[in-house]
């Protein structure tokens, strides 16, 4: 085995039933490197990572830590062994009902060698050592339920930083952070690095790949399909590797809006942010962007009824749009597809035309029972549409990858008519093919309606939008057409100087 490869998997085979998800996988985690695996949803990646975390049992191949074979039975087996996981499910690595104290202490309580009684001064002593090390600087006795994404995220992280580990795995580890909180995890890998730590680090975040791979390893149908390392790495070579084909991520033909639709006036959705107005038309689709916390979710919520806006004016198609709940918002035809798909979308124990229809289920029902076969047949035509990868419309929906997951929700607010469609994030934990079907989808499905999607990323509004908005302190501070844009003056009000940007 090569000297510095801390971790090697070989010949990794895995089914389920009929179907093979890892075909003969080879790979090898290096001494201070972080590897980043690539790979479209449903190519493999989950299931690999639950292999090595101790999920799933594998069929086949082997696996080797530090010179030793590694056969975890359960996920604590591969933690004491020095293999960590941080899952792209956040509510996987914490615990809502506890505090951030417990949370960050939680396996050394509940582990081999836990204390017989429960100390409280000793489990807050302990965590302000792991928040220390982390640079972590929430309230300890917060409850871990009550915080932000991002917030629950960085003390998911660093939970697992606290096992000091031979191997640490980050599953997409930045889609909820804001930019100030992925470089704090930057520097973090950076020291891990540093001390030898060997990294598999999965994402489709170009921006995060740029600044931490050493090597990338791209997966596509349970194989291996390239491996990219060097001087100079090949991103191109490595997204097509992992998709199977060349791909233009730029072809956006840009369109300007019809009719207006939505009208917002003068809208405040924070006690000290400035009032704000933008207007929506017919057929295009307007990005909204801008770092985490500046608003973005507060302005989907407002505009869908799930919260009050402070101040202003909205009119639905020249009417009066004030909406008290999300009921008469989607009474009046604005769909909102939430941010988080696993708290505020997806039903588990429902399949896949279930969760579709479940919004409009007084619409499809007639003398109060549902017409299934219209369901399904909605279904099978979104499924179709957007390249849900499934065997059929009665899946369950844990049976599908997280992209095809999103691509479900996604299509709920497609199988119904809506004059404002809303997204928040769409594109969140989601590989670059299925964005691409995502995205696809939407622009070709854009007419008759106004479409207002909010992102973080700026390269996933360039793909999709036909404008976009920019948001800083809870207020919008920059138009663009996606066009020919001046990108010092964006990157600028997406920093918060737009002042600077505008003189």
């Amino acid at each position: 085995m090569d000297e510095e490869a801390v971790f090697r998997i070989a010949g990794l085979h895995k089914a389920f039933g009929p179907i093979p998800v890892l075909r003969g996988v080879d790979l090898t985690l290096k001494s201070g490197a972080v590897t980043v695996l690539m790979g479209a949803n449903g190519a493999g990646k989950s299931t690999l990572v639950k292999i090595v975390s101790g999920v799933y049992a594998r069929d086949g191949g082997a696996m080797i830590l530090a010179g030793e074979a590694f056969e975890p039975a359960t996920p604590a087996e591969a933690m004491r062994a020095g293999v960590v996981t941080v899952h792209q499910n956040i509510n996987d690595g914490v615990v809502a009902d506890l505090d951030v104290a417990t949370n960050l202490t939680l396996d050394r309580l509940s582990g081999k060698g836990a204390p017989l009684l429960f100390n409280p001064r000793a489990v807050r002593r302990q965590a302000r050592l792991v928040a220390e090390r982390m640079d972590l600087t929430l309230d300890l006795s917060a409850m871990v339920g009550d915080l932000p994404l991002a917030d629950r995220q960085m003390v998911s992280i660093a939970r697992a930083m606290a096992h000091e580990p031979k191997v640490l795995i980050l599953d997409e580890p930045t889609s909820s952070l804001s930019s100030a909180e992925a470089n704090r995890l930057f520097d973090l890998i950076d020291r891990l690095r540093a001390r030898g730590v060997a990294i598999l680090y999965i994402s489709h975040r170009m921006s995060d790949i740029r600044r931490l791979a050493d090597r990338i390893v791209s997966l596509r149908d349970g194989r291996i399909t390239g491996v990219f390392e060097g001087e100079k790495l090949d991103y191109e070579g490595a997204v097509n590797a992992m998709l199977g084909q060349k791909i233009n991520l730029n072809a956006v033909a840009v369109r300007e809006g019809g009719q207006a639709i939505l009208d917002v006036k003068a809208l405040r959705i924070a006690p000290t942010s400035k009032p704000f107005s933008f207007t929506l038309g017919d057929g295009e689709i307007v990005a909204v962007t801008g770092l985490v916390g500046v608003g973005k979710t507060a302005l989907a919520e407002s505009l869908f009824g799930a919260r009050r806006p402070l101040g202003g004016q909205m009119t639905l198609d020249g009417r009066a749009y004030a909406p008290r709940d999300t009921g008469l918002a989607i009474a009046s035809g604005v769909f909102l597809v939430a941010k988080d798909r696993s708290d505020n979308g997806i039903v588990p124990d429902f399949n896949i035309y279930e969760n579709m229809s479940l919004p409009f289920l007084r619409r499809l029902s007639s003398f109060s029972v549902s017409r299934r076969d219209r369901e399904r047949a909605e279904a099978q035509r979104q499924i179709a549409s957007l390249a849900i990868v499934c065997r059929s419309e009665r899946d369950e929906m844990d049976m599908l990858s997280g992209g095809n997951q999103q691509k479900v929700m996604v299509a709920r607010w497609l199988t119904q008519a809506s004059r404002v469609l809303i997204l928040d994030e769409p594109f969140q934990g989601v590989d670059i093919a299925a964005r691409r079907d995502i995205a696809k989808k939407l622009r070709a499905s854009a007419a008759g309606r106004a479409t207002l999607v909010f992102l973080t990323e700026l390269d996933e509004a360039f793909e999709c939008a036909d404008r976009i908005l920019v948001m800083s302190e809870h207020t919008i501070v920059g138009e663009h057409r996606n066009s020919q844009i001046d990108m010092d003056r964006l990157l600028a009000e997406i920093a918060g100087q737009h002042e600077a940007a505008e003189q």
